[in-house]
């Protein structure tokens, strides 16, 4: 197996400093490692972006910043020219990336939802009442803006078509070049304590975390993942994240699922845990 990371802007030689831990790991054992140009690859200029990446490994897997599903499947692409071939394709990376691709499959886990193609008014409307009246959150395909509760994320009644709508728009303001596919609206469910985030490796789960927004908050010992397994393993992804949170009656329900390849390692884990976890294939 190959790692690929993010390679400093000013030590191009060298991982970025977020990833250098991971990098160091994967190093010590015995994995191969490629430096990638995450800017680059984000534009499509994949012929920049691998210049450091060896052609000599059948199987890479990569672990960095997030790549839309565009700018992964070029990247994905280039590599396979080269004789490298990600572990997770371009396919399963959008079916991680992007709620509408996991949703069905983890609709008994998770807060209903509903989503548009597209941020026209007319379908979120459409959208907003399909839900039903009552609190809801908002994002796009891929990432809320969590940040901006309030003016762009929480919506305390659907049922208030104008105020949803100014949470909406803000969203899409917010996110700018980086809206993804339409507006996600979710029931909103209140929850306690902090977010776990889990690992999985082929349908498996392998390591469960804490969330890296909570990172000094570890999961509880009675989070019960066994429920959850044949939905994940249904998906058929190779390497996904799925983060957890329970309700005031003890039930864990799915907050999010990621491809893990893009998501971030909380700073109270080894980096050594996650590669480890990473190499069971």
């Amino acid at each position: 197996m190959m790692l690929l990371v993010p390679y400093d802007v000013i030590h191009r030689r060298r991982a970025d400093d977020h990833f250098a831990a991971e990098a160091e790991a994967a190093r010590v054992l015995g994995y191969q490692l490629g430096l990638v140009d995450h800017d680059a690859l984000a534009a499509g200029n994949t012929a920049h972006a691998l210049a450091q990446v060896p052609d000599d490994c059948d199987t890479a897997v990569y672990r960095g910043w997030m790549l839309s599903a565009t700018a992964y499947a070029g990247f994905a692409a280039a590599l396979a020219g080269r004789g490298v071939r990600l572990r997770t394709s371009s396919e399963q990376y959008r079916r991680g990336h992007e709620l509408p691709g996991w949703y069905d499959l983890l609709e008994p886990f998770t807060p209903a939802s509903v989503w548009t193609s597209g941020a026209d008014r007319e379908d979120f409307d459409k959208a907003r009442a399909a839900l039903g009246p009552g609190p809801a959150i908002i994002r796009d395909y891929t990432k809320s803006e969590k940040h901006y509760w309030h003016e762009a994320t929480y919506i305390p009644d659907l049922a208030d078509r104008d105020a949803a709508w100014s949470v909406a728009r803000r969203l899409r303001e917010l996110r700018g070049a980086d809206f993804t596919g339409g507006f996600v609206l979710r029931r909103f469910e209140e929850f306690t304590g902090a977010e776990a985030r889990t690992w999985w490796i082929d349908g498996t789960c392998r390591l469960v975390t804490a969330h890296p927004d909570t990172a000094d908050q570890h999961p509880v010992a009675d989070l019960s993942i066994a429920s959850l397994t044949g939905a994940v393993a249904a998906l058929g992804l190779p390497f996904v994240t799925v983060d957890l949170a329970a309700r005031s009656n003890g039930t864990w329900r799915v907050i999010e699922l990621g491809d893990g390849q893009v998501s971030d390692r909380p700073s109270s884990t080894p980096a050594e845990a996650l590669i480890t976890a990473v190499s069971h294939a």
